[in-house]
């Protein structure tokens, strides 16, 4: 057989064993091994797959997921997701919508400490979903709020896809993190406006808070300037060039780690399970790793990459043509996959058709997580209403997709926005030192 042949029912093979439930990672790497091995022989798939293994739970530029990932386990076990939200509704609490609103900002500090777009929506269901059910929010909005909130965790630093992109394509992780800043911020603004929005065309839908006093708010305040403190600290150390992405995790988790022992909120237990949560999570993403590593090397060989960029780009459609079938295909497979799973397998195919385009690699970054927060809102998988349908129990899925459809308008337009204005993503990487 031809190698396009192979490649062919390679692909195939592996979206079988992927309906057969088989974890990506596996599926990934047997499929990659056993094609690699059809095409060069035995003896060099074993040698790959023990060289791929080894050059990636060895490699230091890897050190950056499990650092963040126990940054992240530290502070979901200290509890500041609810000092956050707390701090958010003692400001906006009393506008129509304000709970909503509160939500998001809050979401968004808890994303941009812990970098997981799934501890978000599972935390922030127990703790702002019965405090605007309480006020009489509609059940709808409220999950919708908390599903759309979880997404900022894909794209506000420290983000495990932006890093697993950048592992992927060989991008600079600290460039790619200080990317995502301006995006993530959009995101926070426009997902306010539109909270806003609703609360001011519906009246009585969302119902207004009671106002706290500035007294209130100054000691909401005070319970969160350390974990606002740290994250300042990690990205401005990234930004000013005095630490590379690895040694940035690792300060963030020392930092994460005083700062729940210093506020009693972190016991022996609680270390162990940050532990325990980092190292499992962690395993699950080198594991996917290893094995989107073996089949890329399976897909080299059969020169899927080269063949796809040339169908492509001869198209005759333009760049932002292709630009555009390839953002609808995420779009797509985001029905269909898990966020994590699609940036592995797909980026490696892709990524060489938007160098050949002259696209940024950077902001390709950006975009493509933005089509991944997508995927993890939208019908039929939509990881993050699965996620909040295991913690609220008494909820629909369809009940939490009605609710997330205004966001996903709203990050459409967001979408829009980032490709008639990539500086919007590059300005700030292209001013970072070092």
């Amino acid at each position: 057989m031809s190698p396009e042949t192979v490649a062919v029912i390679g692909f195939v093979s592996l979206f079988a064993l992927m309906l057969l439930r088989v974890p990506v990672g596996m599926a990934m790497g047997l499929v990659g091994i056993t094609g690699f091995g059809y095409l060069t022989g035995l003896a060099p798939a074993l040698k790959l797959i023990g060289q791929t293994t080894m050059r990636t739970v060895t490699d230091y530029s890897f050190g950056v997921i499990p650092m963040f990932l126990l940054m992240g386990a530290f502070v979901s076990v200290s509890g500041i997701s609810r000092e956050l939200f707390r701090a958010a509704n003692t400001f906006v609490g009393h506008w129509k919508g304000g709970l909503g609103i509160a939500t998001i900002a809050a979401c968004g500090g808890f994303a941009a400490i812990s970098g997981s777009s799934v501890a978000t929506a599972a935390t922030f269901s127990a703790v702002a979903y019965p405090e605007m059910r309480r006020f009489g929010y509609p059940q709808s909005f409220s999950t919708g709020v908390i599903a759309v909130g979880g997404t900022l965790g894909a794209m506000l630093p420290p983000s495990t896809v932006l890093a697993v992109y950048g592992i992927i394509t060989q991008q600079d992780i600290g460039k790619l993190f200080i990317a995502g800043v301006v995006p993530g911020l959009l995101a926070i603004l426009m997902h306010m406006i539109t909270i806003g929005i609703i609360g001011v065309t519906r009246p009585g839908f969302l119902p207004a808070g009671k106002k706290a006093s500035w007294h209130e708010r100054f000691v909401a305040l005070r319970d969160v300037w350390s974990p606002l403190l740290l994250f300042l600290f990690v990205i401005g150390g990234l930004y000013g060039g005095f630490f590379i992405p690895t040694e940035a995790g690792a300060v963030g988790a020392v930092g994460a780690f005083i700062i729940g022992i210093l506020r009693g909120k972190l016991t022996r237990d609680g270390i162990l399970q940050s532990l325990l949560q980092a190292t499992r999570t962690a395993a699950a993403v080198f594991t996917v790793l290893i094995g989107a590593l073996c089949f890329g090397y399976f897909l080299t060989i059969t020169q899927t990459p080269q063949n796809v960029t040339a169908f492509l780009t001869g198209l005759g459609i333009g760049p932002y043509g292709v630009l555009a079938l390839i953002l609808l295909m995420y779009l797509v497979l985001g029905c269909l996959m898990d966020a994590m799973a699609m940036v592995i397998l797909t980026v490696p195919i892709v990524f060489p058709v938007v160098t050949a385009l002259g696209f940024d690699p950077i902001w390709f970054g950006i975009i493509i997580v933005m089509t991944v927060e997508l995927g993890l809102i939208h019908p039929p998988v939509g990881m993050n209403v699965f996620v909040i349908k295991s913690v609220i129990k008494d909820v629909n899925m369809s009940t939490i997709f009605v609710g997330v459809l205004p966001f996903v308008i709203t990050d459409l337009i967001r979408l829009v926005i980032l490709i008639l204005f990539p500086l919007l993503a590059t300005w700030l990487p292209q001013r970072m030192i070092g």
